[in-house]
């Protein structure tokens, strides 16, 4: 076999971390907001929405750098694996700063068309901290890069020393800026924005100066291979639309929530966070499965993908069903760290619930499986299904649930969620077991 126990330890509970620090620091950075008021919490949590749209396309170029990356790596090809890698820096870098200069330029009317409907001092808020944030897609889209071309080399302990770097200098400038001179939205829109500046010199100078399989050469001296760049876009555009079509979705249902009021946005924003908390692991291997399985089929060794995918959904299965029902019992605790209002906090705590069941059964299939499919090639496949499942069931469901004809609220949109979950499930575990992923290699 390709990856020992030892390998996917060594590879898997970095991650782990990883994504344990961006899920509690970032329940840490909506503690310390939460200060200056329900507002505050609004605004950031509907501009995140579109944050959360614009660097998970940056991700989806990265995943594709990364797999091109691994497969390269899977042959043995360690020159044409940096080539790939330098390529990829430059892709999301030119990328993230075009979408800079749009969000910059489109800050109010973007805010406008997506929430009008909000309270003006929500919109206030928003508007702040839109365009500070949007000043860091460059250096947040270069970190993504340069993290997936590590993850793809097997070192998933840069990423993850580079995260904690990361949130360490946001929550330390929230402190300071928000507790200390008062800053409140504008804080913590700094504190971001500066984290993300420091997570890219790092990991580019690490990418430069490394002694992995994989080195930065000459990073100022531009060089443009067709190929490579074809490749790279062949995943990460399929990868790209599917996250933005699935982000887009959620804004659009974000719009609706906003309708709700205040409390429910907020309340909203809260169990989003803390349903975070069980993805952890999910999360964590879903990324290891695109090193391991793209370097499998790097190496034509489809079995051992195979065994891998399943393995490794199945280790998913077993480590999130474990954090679900701890969080199903712990939900009221997680809440009250935030010193919502009562009422807030009781709708907080019934989504948390609701959320429990559901992704204990569906969710890794869902999530965790669809990055196996997507490291051997079949992009294509997992765009469509997503985008179809996301279009017809979370935003249809959504606004057919929210409507005056049903009447189910906040609840509406997560049991749309659940009902795309279900779809995802059921198209991907096909797909799987059907063996049509295979022979799919993007190089």
């Amino acid at each position: 076999m390709m990856f020992s126990v030892r390998d996917l330890k060594r590879l898997i509970l970095p991650l782990v971390v990883e994504q344990i620090l961006l899920v509690t620091v970032g329940m840490a950075d909506t503690m310390m907001v939460s200060s200056v008021g329900q507002e505050a919490i609004s605004a950031i949590s509907l501009v995140d929405s579109i944050n959360l749209l614009l660097i998970n396309v940056f991700s989806a170029l990265g995943t594709g750098g990364a797999i091109v990356t691994a497969q390269y790596l899977g042959r043995e090809d360690d020159e044409n694996a940096s080539l790939a890698a330098k390529q990829l820096i430059y892709v999301v870098g030119a990328v993230a700063t075009v979408v800079m200069a749009v969000c910059l330029l489109g800050n109010g009317p973007i805010l406008r068309a997506i929430f009008g409907k909000v309270e003006p001092a929500v919109m206030e808020g928003s508007r702040l901290y839109f365009y500070i944030t949007a000043l860091s897609y460059p250096f947040i889209g270069i970190y993504n890069g340069g993290a997936a071309v590590f993850r793809a080399m097997g070192n998933s302990k840069v990423s993850m020393l580079c995260s904690a770097l990361m949130n360490l200098i946001n929550i330390g400038g929230n402190a300071v800026l928000i507790y200390g001179l008062g800053a409140g939205v504008e804080g913590a829109a700094i504190a971001t924005l500066l984290s993300r500046m420091a997570a890219a010199l790092v990991i580019l100078w690490l990418l430069c100066k490394g002694g992995g399989r994989v080195q930065l050469h000459q990073p100022l001296k531009p060089e443009y291979h067709r190929e490579m760049v074809r490749g790279i876009l062949r995943v990460g555009v399929p990868n790209g639309l599917e996250n933005g079509m699935f982000q887009i979705g959620k804004i659009l249902v974000q719009g609706l929530v906003a309708s709700f009021g205040t409390a429910v946005i907020a309340a909203n924003a809260m169990a989003n966070n803390i349903a975070m908390i069980p993805h952890v692991s999910g999360s964590a291997i879903g990324l290891a499965m695109v090193t391991v399985v793209g370097q499998c089929v790097g190496a034509g060794e489809y079995e051992q993908a195979r065994k891998y995918m399943l393995g490794l959904t199945g280790l998913v299965y077993a480590s999130m069903g474990t954090l679900e029902v701890f969080l199903g019992l712990s939900a009221g605790f997680w809440v009250g760290l935030f010193q919502l209002p009562p009422e807030t906090a009781a709708i907080a705590v019934q989504l948390i619930h609701s959320f429990v069941i559901f992704a204990i059964i569906f969710w890794p299939a869902s999530f965790a499986l669809p990055n196996g499919l997507r490291a051997a090639g079949d992009v294509r496949f997992t765009m469509l299904v997503s985008t179809a499942s996301m279009w017809v069931f979370r935003i249809g469901a959504s606004f057919l649930l929210c409507s005056p004809l049903v009447g189910m609220g906040i609840m509406g949109v997560w049991v749309a969620m659940y009902i795309d979950w279900i779809a995802r499930c059921a198209a991907f575990l096909w797909r799987f077991f059907s063996g049509r992923w295979k022979g799919r290699q993007v190089i």
